[in-house]
């Protein structure tokens, strides 16, 4: 029989991470919709479908911006507030001791250790994100390329750490930490 851990979370904990989570996939989905299938130039290629000499380009333009603008609201909002939970997040974690597993600790196993690492390599890309998306809202445009690119890894990064944090919740759940996910979301 497997020895259950009786770790328990905090509401403070449960509700930083769930809002943080809402935050994130708030800003996936529309940066991911504004890169694929509703960017400026999908949106301007279906007016231009629709009524091609009718109107002018800048017309179009503007129109297209119209379309664009609610979503892009939502993605600025949800980075206000991922930057907000983001740092309360990491004043929790150094008010109250770090919650994830030191990888620098020789003697931490090596499986807790690659989990601190991930974590780790984790918050680095969301402070990345951060600070490439604010640049990009706020920026003096000198880098702008450079950001854009870094910025919208996270297309990219955010599906990868799902996946990598579901295979850690089963690996709990199969392992010492039984009852991790039922912790989470209840205490």
């Amino acid at each position: 029989m497997k020895k259950e851990i009786s770790t328990r979370f905090p509401g403070v904990h449960r509700l930083l991470h769930w809002l943080i989570a809402i935050s994130m996939t708030l800003l996936f989905i529309t940066g991911f919709l504004r890169m694929k299938w509703m960017g400026k130039k999908t949106i301007l290629n279906a007016i231009e479908q629709n009524v091609p000499n009718l109107i002018s380009q800048e017309q179009k333009i503007s129109i297209a911006k119209t379309i664009l603008s609610p979503m892009w609201h939502w993605h600025e909002w949800a980075a206000y507030a991922m930057l907000f939970l983001f740092g309360l997040r990491i004043i929790y974690m150094i008010l109250g001791g770090i919650r994830f597993p030191n990888p620098f600790k020789r003697s931490v196993p090596a499986k807790e250790r690659l989990q601190g690492l991930i974590y780790i390599i984790f918050y680095i890309f969301i402070a990345v994100f951060i600070i490439t998306g604010f640049y990009l809202k706020w920026g003096d445009g000198s880098l702008k390329k450079p950001m854009e690119a870094v910025h919208k890894w996270a297309l990219y990064v955010f599906p990868i750490f799902i996946v990598i944090h579901l295979i850690g919740i089963v690996i709990s759940e199969l392992s010492s930490k039984k009852g991790i996910t039922s912790r989470m979301l209840g205490g």
